[in-house]
């Protein structure tokens, strides 16, 4: 008898190469297959919250909401350093220039929403909710007059006409010391801690397998990636999947724990105490 586990992931290169392998049975659990869901983070968020998906990518922020039924596997996340979200507004603006203004973000429950709220809680009262791609054409076009960018909007903001304002990545790494924490992946709790490890370690052979096999897996992340430039991709790819995606080890769950930590003392999650490692 087969146990079909429903998965979720976004459309991102990062997330297409590490799955690619469980997607395509190049590794597998005996007795275990997947109903594949793919969604932008933010969709993929609103359903964990929900409870709809057994294992699932989520923004580390959601992480904060969903304790009581997820817990974090180890492997699959995207956590380093230089990858943070970036505040962005067109050429010749400062920070005080939009802090009374309308500012678009990736969606409530995303990390890039925590981290804006860590920083300025003023500028983060005015935000407006718009899918990521949307962002920097909504900043070019003076629908907004900033906007905070995540996934391969670091590689193309340029090409928008667009600045940094703040680097809200490297703003965590300067106050805490830490690799910033922007989405993991979580396993509902009532699957019990066998079959979890299980999924753990398969999405770590996953991304072997990815690294193994580049050009095998090219066409599947070029179908859901669409438009992206192919040396986008690869940047992306360089950039979101590492280390920390084998294994978040001790450093990744100290940078989990203080980054729940702060939001919890800050009123932005609910708090609890329950543990944070499948």
């Amino acid at each position: 008898m087969t146990t079909e586990l429903s998965i979720g992931f976004s459309p991102c290169p990062n997330d297409t190469f590490i799955f690619y392998a469980m997607v395509h049975n190049r590794v597998s659990i005996p007795g275990v297959s997947f109903r594949v869901i793919v969604r932008d983070v933010e969709e993929l968020n609103q359903l964990a919250l929900k409870g709809e998906l057994d294992i699932t990518k989520i923004s580390y922020h959601t992480l904060g909401h969903v304790l009581d039924r997820y817990c974090l596997l180890r492997s699959g996340g995207a956590l380093g350093r230089g990858c943070g979200p970036l505040l962005v507004t067109k050429e010749g603006k400062g920070l005080q220039d939009v802090r009374s203004e309308a500012v678009a973000v990736p969606g409530r429950h995303t990390t890039a929403y925590l981290l804006l709220s860590l920083f300025d809680r003023e500028l983060a009262r005015k935000a407006v909710f718009m899918p990521f791609d949307r962002i920097m054409p909504a900043v070019r076009d003076e629908e907004v007059s900033s906007g905070v960018i995540i996934h391969e909007g670091r590689f193309t903001y340029r090409q928008y006409g667009l600045s940094v304002l703040k680097d809200l990545g490297r703003w965590w790494e300067d106050e805490t010391d830490l690799p910033i924490p922007l989405g993991g992946i979580i396993g509902r709790r009532s699957l019990g801690p066998e079959l979890l490890k299980d999924v753990e370690r398969l999405i770590a052979q996953s991304i072997r397998y990815a690294y193994e096999h580049p050009e095998e897996a090219l066409p599947y992340i070029n179908s859901l990636a669409q438009e992206m430039d192919q040396s986008v991709q690869k940047q992306h790819i360089e950039l979101y999947v590492n280390e920390f995606s084998y294994d978040i080890g001790k450093e990744g769950e100290h940078s989990v724990t203080e980054l729940l930590k702060r939001a919890m003392k800050a009123g932005l999650i609910p708090e609890n105490n329950k543990k944070i490692i499948c």
